[in-house]
């Protein structure tokens, strides 16, 4: 009788207890409602704010098309030809690709791999405040220092005063922090045991980092290539300063040339009267630079949930 007093009266029968532990697990912690609506608006906006950027370039684009055939815009030539602009945004971008990719991924590898703790803690930042530097000051640098010391002086290198070349370079050196931090933490989410693994096997630090780190982290690597590829292609200032401001239709990338952003960025200077065909022009070509962005991030979509490695 004592016993079962002492046993009621010091803790809660199973089904108590049972029942108890069911209803604090569907009771919500304090604010935690708060932080759900609070991400919900958060997810809404941001595809309320992409709606809102298509709804406001439909207007113009289609009075700009409504004054201006296709053909004239999509040309070569011609005071609205947008392929010029088109070809050197992708020679700018493949310039910058071909330095952020190898040194990205190097310094990622490196990081994940190879560097101890501490030399992490103290890499891994330093690589990530160039993602901090305004693009207005690479942009100067390039003018300064880059076309007139790098190329002209030290490379002997035939460019003029701004070149496509440069620009390409200085856009390289800002996306290497976005390349390397986001492809370094997919290396750093390969599951240990695949390294231990290759290691039973033979292999040395190298072959497991490039044959098994590496195909395991592939979708994150992607990803990690096309956001700084989108980044090139929307940059504005280092362009718009160190490429050029003419429209250059020209596969040397040591002639000056106009990019998408940096005829965006000349022709909304003010000089354009609103609701003029010149106007309406940056919005087709914004509109364009829009699609051209979007169709890059379905095909990373695509190519990371094909992919994808789930650990």
């Amino acid at each position: 009788m004592s016993n079962n007093a002492t046993t009621g009266a010091t803790g809660p029968s199973p089904r108590t207890g049972l029942s108890a532990g069911v209803d604090l697990s569907r009771r919500s912690r304090p604010g935690e409602r708060a932080i759900t609506m609070l991400l919900q608006v958060s997810a809404y906006a941001s595809i309320a704010i992409t709606f809102g950027i298509i709804v406001a370039l439909i207007e113009p684009v289609l009075h700009f098309f409504g004054e201006v055939p296709l053909g004239d815009f999509f040309a070569f030539e011609g005071k609205f030809a947008v392929l010029p602009l088109v070809t050197a945004t992708l020679m700018v971008t493949v310039i910058a690709l071909l330095l952020a990719v190898p040194l990205g991924l190097g310094a990622a590898l490196y990081l994940s791999e190879y560097a101890s703790r501490r030399v992490r803690k103290v890499l891994k930042p330093t690589v990530e405040l160039l993602a901090g530097v305004p693009s207005v000051v690479y942009g100067f640098f390039a003018l300064t220092f880059v076309t007139p010391t790098l190329l002209q002086d030290i490379l002997n290198i035939g460019v003029g005063f701004t070149n496509a070349l440069a620009a390409g370079l200085v856009l390289g050196v800002m996306i290497i922090p976005t390349i390397a931090s986001l492809s370094e933490d997919a290396f750093s989410a390969v599951p240990q045991a695949m390294r231990q693994g290759s290691y039973a096997m033979g292999a040395n630090r190298m072959q497991t980092s490039l044959r098994v780190v590496f195909p395991a982290a592939l979708s994150g690597v992607a990803a990690a290539v096309v956001l700084g590829m989108s980044r090139a292609v929307g940059e504005t200032m280092i362009v718009a300063l160190a490429a050029g401001a003419l429209k250059n239709f020209s596969l040397d990338p040591r002639e000056g040339m106009q990019t998408m952003t940096g005829f965006m960025a000349q022709t909304a200077g003010g000089e354009n009267p609103v609701g003029s065909i010149e106007y309406n022009n940056l919005f087709a070509v914004g509109m364009l630079l829009f699609a051209i962005t979007l169709v890059l991030n379905l095909l990373s979509i695509r190519f990371v949930r094909r992919f994808r490695q789930v650990y």
